[in-house]
């Protein structure tokens, strides 16, 4: 579905397509991942080519199911920033989110599935959410929110290299970036505290920090994102399958 995705195994680093164009190369345990994002059109045509010849798996990506939400009470600059320091505070904090994101390690830390990364938590906003802030149209949400008192310990939901640890974020707070693999990040937003590193190889259910109401927030909460190649994926819907036993 949009917002989903595929975990599968073939060859040892076998070349995997999406709808006929390069998406990733399968670890060498044979394992891949490719995600769908929120707009992701229905056909889907995964295909592993390799030296002994090619396979391919049609499928339909089914439409997601988006609400709309309204928030109010924003400070100003938190909708739409205008002073010139704050664009360009604001401009070199996405240059190194962007850095983190496009952290491509060679691994396949997904292949082991997901957990939560709170525990005793409340849905507070689903993934792909049509967001009014202030009355004021913006871009769907990409992450789901969850409502934690401020303090409560937030965990790697699975194995990964930390690709960016930053607090005081305008619009994050306290940020970590986590990459599984092949492009698989993760993000973890509005952290009151930070307790991992840049470079950092973390194990499933690791400490990295702690719920906050940092950046663009209105109560305390975490905003867990995923990405996958610049698409933006549910990541609540990595929790609970089972990876393939192939």
């Amino acid at each position: 579905m949009q917002g989903g995705f595929v975990v599968g195994r073939t060859a040892p680093r076998a070349q995997v397509l999406l709808n006929g164009e390069p998406a990733t190369q399968a670890s060498a345990a044979g394992w891949f991942v490719i995600g769908f994002g929120r707009d992701a059109p229905p056909p889907a045509l995964i295909t592993v080519e390799t030296a002994d010849g090619a396979a391919s798996h049609q499928t339909t990506i089914a439409p997601g199911d988006f609400d709309i939400q309204r928030i109010d009470g924003l400070a100003g600059d938190q909708v739409s920033p205008s002073d010139p320091a704050l664009l360009t505070r604001i401009a070199a904090e996405n240059a190194r989110k962007g850095a983190g994101f496009a952290s491509r390690i060679d691994g396949d830390f997904f292949r082991t599935g997901f957990i939560m990364p709170l525990q005793a938590i409340r849905r507070s906003a689903r993934f792909g959410g049509q967001r009014i802030l202030n009355g004021e149209a913006k871009r769907p949400h990409y992450g789901v929110d969850f409502a934690a008192p401020v303090g409560a310990p937030v965990v790697a939901p699975a194995a990964g290299v930390v690709s960016f640890a930053e607090t005081g974020l305008h619009y994050e707070g306290g940020l970590i970036l986590i990459d599984h693999g092949q492009g698989l990040i993760t993000a973890y937003l509005h952290l009151s505290r930070v307790d991992v590193t840049a470079g950092q190889t973390l194990a499933q259910g690791q400490l990295i920090g702690a719920v906050g109401k940092e950046g663009r927030a209105t109560g305390p909460h975490l905003c867990w994102r995923m990405r996958w190649h610049g698409q933006n994926l549910d990541p609540s819907l990595m929790v609970g399958p089972a990876p393939p036993r192939v």
